[in-house]
């Protein structure tokens, strides 16, 4: 399994100068891929732009987004964004999608949120097929796939358009859980082969108080469950080498640890973690 880590995008306070010190960092490091998440009505940078920063300093890690919420843009514009980030990057992008779950990014975009699903469905489609001619560019091989959810459509999306599935945390058993039924849509829909699985998680070394913090205010959507995933965050080396051994038993492929402090001194802690 391929272990890579979060940039600290949608931590409040992240700065263009200590982004582009921690992909520097991590292109350096054992990591795999620069992963980010997204929102829009939150004290954060957009993923793409993120990525793209991160690209022009990087040569070796890959990039991905973990996920991006596809139905926030028009097919187009989410081509060309993915598109110029895999350009920039000279074809290191993984383009992960979901329909999202905040309404707030939906107001704020101007988007129906009771159409997030048909949404993705219709974008998906334009990335596997109606992009080829439509000259919206750089042009390249197709961009590898991922989408998320949890629900059966998003299971079905996932094994009609994608590569491969894209989990949105919690406990290995969780994860195991969810690859079951990404399996099972895959077979159902008679892909060849099995899907590519993406897990995540969180962590914090030196300030694990206010680690937990950020993700209570990250997810204060979910209402009390925000405590349940500020328990989840990864606060030494032994919880960081426990759930990556649980995710490796579970059948990921690829996990992405997500900072919830953006201290240059945490990233060095996980790469001295995975190191050992």
């Amino acid at each position: 399994m391929k272990v890579g880590i979060g940039l600290p995008s949608t931590v409040p306070g992240c700065d263009g100068d200590l982004l582009v010190e921690w992909a520097r960092r991590a292109d350096a490091g054992p990591f795999a891929t620069l992963g980010v998440l997204d929102r829009i009505v939150y004290d954060s940078l957009d993923p793409f732009t993120a990525l793209a920063a991160a690209a022009a300093v990087t040569s070796r890690v890959q990039l991905a987004t973990m996920i991006a919420i596809g139905p926030l843009r028009a097919p187009a514009v989410l081509a060309k964004q993915a598109l110029s980030v895999d350009a920039i990057s000279g074809g290191r992008l993984t383009l992960g999608l979901a329909v999202g779950a905040r309404r707030d990014d939906y107001e704020a975009a101007g988007v129906d949120h009771r159409r997030r699903g048909a949404r993705l469905s219709e974008q998906l489609a334009y990335l596997r097929g109606e992009l080829d001619g439509s000259g919206v560019g750089p042009s390249r091989p197709g961009i590898e796939l991922l989408v998320g959810g949890g629900s059966g459509p998003a299971y079905a999306r996932m094994a009609r358009y994608a590569d491969g599935y894209a989990h949105g945390g919690g406990p290995p058993r969780a994860f195991g859980s969810a690859a079951t039924r990404a399996r099972a849509a895959w077979r159902d829909h008679e892909r060849p082969g099995e899907p590519r699985l993406w897990g995540q998680g969180y962590f914090a070394f030196g300030d694990p108080e206010r680690g937990g913090d950020y993700l209570r205010d990250y997810y204060a959507f979910t209402g009390p469950f925000a405590d349940k995933i500020a328990a989840g965050n990864l606060t030494s080396a032994r919880a960081v080498k426990d759930f990556v051994r649980g995710y490796e038993a579970e059948g990921c492929d690829e996990l992405i640890l997500f900072p919830t402090v953006a201290d240059l001194d945490d990233l060095d802690r996980l790469a001295e973690v995975l190191s050992t």
